[in-house]
Formats: C-alpha cells, structure tokens, sequence
C-alpha cells in the first residue's frame, strides 16, 4: 500500500476493540500497517487517557476524604470539612469528582468555568 492511500476508520476500530477485548478473532485479515499503526496509537492513547482520568479520581478522592468517619458521611458533610485549599483544587478535578461530589460543588461553588 502507498502513502498515499487512506486508513480505513472501520478496521482501526476493529483492530482496538479486538485490543480492548483481548480477542484477536475479529481482527481484519486485510488490515495494512497504517491501519495497525494507527490502531496501536488509538489504543495506546487511550490507556493513557483512562490512567490519567483514574489518577485524578483517586487525588480527588483524597482531598475529599480528609478524615476517617464512624458512619458513611453526606457529600454536604464531607465538604463541611475541606479546608479552602482543597476546594480550590477541587475546581480543577471537577471532571474527576464522583457524581455526588459535583452536585454538591456546583451547589456550594457553582460549576467551574472549564467543567
């Protein structure tokens, strides 16, 4: 296949949801190396998307969980606690925050501008 012949969109989904699955029994026999190449990129900038997406899940967990509690808090409660500091960075992690959580900003705080 020359360079300039296009990378078919269906065979690199086929090839990265044959990736996600780890089933290689519906990879396209015809695929060129563009097609796996792109594929690859796709896939692989995808598990560093959900790696980050998780990384800041967990740090928004840990501002949020300042404190061990006898009995499950209420998002109200838990946003009682957090000092100033930790909201402000809860602003950034909004996209992050659980449900719950970002009910509870957007109460107190309005959304942030980039959520």
């Amino acid at each position: 296949m020359s360079g300039t012949e296009q990378v078919r969109p269906e065979v690199v989904a086929a090839i990265v949801t044959a990736l996600q699955e780890t089933d290689p029994s519906n990879l396209p026999a015809d695929a060129t190396r563009a097609e796996k190449d792109a594929a690859k990129d796709q896939y692989l900038s995808g598990m560093v998307a959900d790696r980050v997406q998780r990384d800041r899940q967990t740090r928004a967990w840990e501002l949020l969980l300042t404190r061990s509690h006898d009995d499950p808090p209420s998002w109200s409660q838990l946003f009682d606690e957090l000092p100033q500091s930790s909201i402000d960075q809860l602003a950034d992690l909004y996209d992050a925050l659980p449900e719950g959580a970002q009910t509870e900003y957007a109460r107190r705080y309005g959304a942030p501008v980039s959520a």
